[in-house]
C-alpha cells in the first residue's frame, strides 16, 4: 500500500520547513514567505497529491469541521437527492465534509446511525426526511446542533421546512387568475374532513389551496388519493369524470398524480389545457417533459439542504424554523377562459375532432 504522503514531504519537496508549509496550505495570513515560495509548495502539494490529514486537523482546531447527515429515503430518490447537493455546496464553501447515513424510515436504524455518527464528534447533525414526517430524535449531546430539514420533531429542534401555505394558495389562484371557477382536486377533497396523517407541511398546501377556494368562490370537486402516485392519479381522474363533475380546472397534489390524470384524460379524448387546465405540485423532472409541460410548484429541496447547512454551522442564522420558497414553474397546461365560457362536464366534449 502507497504511504500516505505528509505535509513534510511537501515541505521537504519544496525546500522549505513544515511550518512555512502549512501556513502557505492553510492561507494564513501575514507570512513573511515570498510568492516564489509559495508557489512551489502548492505545485509540490498537487505533484505528491497531497491530502490534509482530517483527524490531526480536528484535534489542532478543537473541531472535526465534519457535519453529519441522515437520510430518510432522500439518497435512494432522485427526485429529492437535490437536497444533498444543496448540503455539500454550502459545507464545501465552509470546508466541511459531510458524511452521509441512509437509514430509510426505520427508527431503530435512525438511532444506530446516529450514535455511529456522533463517534466522529461532528459539528452538526442534519436529518432529512423525502416525506415530511414528524420523528423522536434520540438524544444528542447539547453542544451539537441538530436540524431537521423536510420534517420535523416531537424534541422541537430547528428545522428547515418548504413554504407549503403560500404554494397551495399560488396553485390555486393560477387557475382563478385564468377565469377558472369550478375545479376538481386529485389527493385531497376540501369537502371532507381533511386526514393529514404525519404529515407536516401537507395540511398548509391544503390550508392555503382551501383558502382561495372560500375567497374567490370556487366551485370544487375532489378525489382523496391514498398514494399519491400515477396509478392513482388515473384512477382518481376516471372517477371523477364518471362522476359527470363540471370542471374547467384541475388542481394535482403533485406531479405524479398529474401524469397519471393526463393518461387518464388523453386517453378520453380530452385535451390539456384546451379542455381541462391543470396544476401541481413538486417540479419533478417529468414535469418539463409532460406535454403539454406542467404548470407546478417547485419543492426547494435543493435551497432547503444549502439552508440547512446554514443553520447548522451557524452562520449568522437565528431562526429556529425556516420555511423556504417554492416557485410556481409556469409551463403549458393553464389555458386563460374567455370571459362568459359556459360551464359542462370535460368527460363530454363537443362533437367534432378531439385532436
Amino acid at each position: 500500500m502507497r504511504k500516505r504522503v505528509t505535509l513534510a514531504d511537501v515541505a521537504a519537496r519544496a525546500g522549505v520547513s513544515t511550518a512555512s508549509a502549512s501556513m502557505i496550505l492553510n492561507n494564513r495570513q501575514g507570512t513573511r514567505l515570498s510568492a516564489k515560495s509559495a508557489e512551489r509548495v502548492r505545485a509540490a502539494a498537487a505533484e505528491l497529491r497531497y491530502r490534509p490529514n482530517h483527524a490531526a486537523r480536528s484535534l489542532r482546531l478543537g473541531s472535526s469541521r465534519t457535519v453529519a447527515f441522515l437520510s430518510a429515503d432522500v439518497t435512494t430518490t432522485r427526485f429529492a437527492s437535490a437536497m444533498i447537493q444543496g448540503l455539500l455546496r454550502e459545507a464545501d464553501e465552509r470546508d466541511h465534509t459531510v458524511l452521509i447515513a441512509e437509514t430509510g424510515t426505520d427508527p431503530a436504524r435512525t438511532e444506530q446511525a446516529l450514535l455511529t455518527m456522533l463517534d466522529r464528534e461532528p459539528t452538526a447533525v442534519i436529518l432529512g426526511f423525502m416525506e415530511a414526517r414528524k420523528i423522536h430524535v434520540p438524544p444528542v449531546p447539547s453542544d451539537v446542533p441538530v436540524i431537521l430539514v423536510n420534517g420535523a420533531s416531537d424534541e422541537g429542534h430547528p428545522t428547515v421546512l418548504p413554504d407549503d401555505h403560500s404554494a397551495g394558495r399560488r396553485i390555486a389562484e393560477a387557475l382563478a387568475d385564468a377565469g377558472h371557477t369550478d375545479i376538481a382536486i386529485v389527493g385531497y377533497d376540501p369537502n371532507r374532513a381533511p386526514d393529514w396523517g404525519e404529515t407536516v407541511t401537507i395540511g398548509a398546501r391544503f390550508a392555503g389551496i382551501d383558502e382561495v377556494i372560500a375567497e374567490r368562490r370556487l366551485r370544487v370537486a375532489g378525489y382523496r388519493a391514498p398514494r399519491w402516485e400515477p396509478d392513482i392519479g388515473f384512477d382518481g381522474m376516471n372517477e371523477l369524470l364518471d362522476s359527470g363533475a363540471t370542471f374547467t380546472g384541475l388542481i394535482c397534489l403533485n406531479d405524479r398524480l398529474a401524469f397519471g390524470a393526463y393518461q387518464a384524460m388523453q386517453l378520453r379524448g380530452i385535451r390539456i389545457p384546451d379542455d381541462v387546465s391543470v396544476v401541481s405540485f413538486d417540479d419533478d423532472i417529468i414535469a418539463a417533459h409532460l406535454r403539454p409541460a406542467l404548470t407546478t410548484a417547485l419543492l426547494p429541496y435543493e435551497e432547503m439542504g444549502r439552508r440547512a447547512m446554514e443553520m447548522a454551522l451557524g452562520d449568522g442564522v437565528d431562526a429556529a424554523h425556516i420555511v423556504v420558497p417554492m416557485p410556481l414553474r409556469v409551463r403549458d397546461s393553464v389555458r386563460t377562459l374567455p370571459a362568459g365560457r359556459s360551464r359542462r362536464s370535460p368527460g363530454r366534449p363537443p362533437a367534432g375532432p378531439t385532436g
